[in-house]
């Protein structure tokens, strides 16, 4: 009889794990509210639940019995996950370490404590006088507990402080807002495999965004261009030090910081599970050879992942599809750099609505190449 997994989420970057699994020889599991997502069609056995619902999702697994639980680049997803893995007796970070790390302000607090180089911020409360924050201008508002930069907004001025309080309070599930000091330089993300304590540096990912004021990644990019030896070395002596003060001892982990003109570092946030947005489904075993997905669910199982690179690996990135223009650009390079297009997800219909967020951009590709300098002319032909 195969073991059992169960994993939490059925949209298209879940059914990487979901797929993954299921080659691995586990039967899949798969809790989600019901939409229609792929990974509904794709599970052993699905559950109509929505990933919020923990408590339910713990009953039912009580009489599944399953090996491990796990989910991937999902903050929310990440709660249930350490809720039923601690309920059951399975591998997880626990729940206290679970709500240091999805929510922003505690995670900030942390960051606090141990010295290390945070963005300055303060916690917005109903009586807050905004008027009178002890912050320099220009500032970030966000959502406490949100990813896929939702409700975020960068902030110039005073006047237009409550305004982006609003709109950050508005997909809050705790309806709490933090304001912090914007970093400048440019945006990294930092792929992690921790096991029993071991923290295990595999890759470093140059973001590309809208800009201000919503920040909506429009690409990402491993290795980065932009990056020299020091500064990755010095980043990698941080990163430990980043999950060990939110009390990551297994799986996936994903920091985001800056890195300004001057080489000076800033964290902007960490979460425990791999980076969304394909990049540890798809990039980092593009750029490295090691498999990711397989190492999460090993872990998950209580296993001791195999970080061994398959190959050599490539130069991978992401494109997200905000407009007619970027599904032109797919099209040129559909027609002239074939090889390159590593996979392209379902587009939706280019309707011109306004792309506020990640969850509402119309599709992605994904490109590899064997060198930097050819990436880097199909990135000019996508627009980033």
């Amino acid at each position: 009889m195969k073991p059992s997994i169960i994993i939490i989420g059925a949209n298209d970057f879940q059914n990487r794990l979901i797929l993954r699994a299921k080659a691995m020889g586990y039967t899949t599991h798969v809790f989600a509210w019901q939409c229609g997502d792929v990974g509904e069609r794709t599970a052993d056995y699905f559950y109509p639940v929505s990933i919020v619902e923990k408590e339910r999702i713990l009953e039912i697994a009580r009489a599944i019995r399953p090996v491990g639980v796990c989910s991937i680049a999902s903050d929310l997803a990440a709660i249930t996950v350490n809720y039923v893995a601690e309920g059951l007796g399975l591998v997880g970070n626990g729940m206290e370490s679970a709500m240091v790390a999805t929510n922003k302000h505690l995670m900030r607090l942390a960051f606090e404590r141990a010295g290390l180089p945070s963005c300055k911020s303060i916690l917005l409360e109903e009586d807050t006088d905004l008027a009178a924050l002890p912050l320099r201008y220009p500032l970030i508002v966000k959502p406490t507990d949100r990813s896929g930069s939702r409700g975020i907004r960068k902030v110039t001025a005073p006047e237009e402080l409550a305004e982006a309080v609003a709109f950050a309070r508005e997909p809050s599930f705790e309806k709490k807002v933090l304001a912090e000091e914007f970093a400048e330089g440019r945006e990294y993300s930092v792929e992690y495999l921790s096991w029993q304590g071991e923290h295990h540096f595999l890759a470093v990912t140059e973001k590309f965004t809208t800009g201000a004021p919503l920040f909506v990644e429009t690409g990402h990019l491993q290795p980065p261009a932009h990056m020299d030896a020091r500064t990755l070395e010095r980043i990698k002596a941080l990163v430990p030090r980043v999950l060990d003060s939110l009390g990551v001892r297994c799986g996936a982990s994903h920091t985001e910081l800056k890195v300004d003109d001057a080489g000076d570092i800033r964290l902007i946030e960490c979460g425990a599970r791999m980076g969304g947005d394909c990049i540890g489904s798809d990039l980092v075993p593009l750029s490295t050879g090691v498999d990711y997905v397989r190492a999460v669910i090993d872990v998950a199982c209580g296993l001791e992942p195999d970080l061994t690179p398959a190959g050599d690996g490539c130069v991978s990135a992401v494109r997200f599809l905000f407009s007619k223009a970027d599904l032109d650009a797919l099209e040129r390079i559909r027609r002239e750099n074939p090889e390159a297009l590593y996979r392209v997800s379902e587009i939706l219909p280019i309707d011109g609505h306004e792309i506020r967020d990640s969850s509402t951009r119309y599709g992605y590709y994904i490109l590899t190449t064997d060198t930097p300098g050819e990436m880097h002319v199909l990135l000019q032909k996508a627009g980033l």
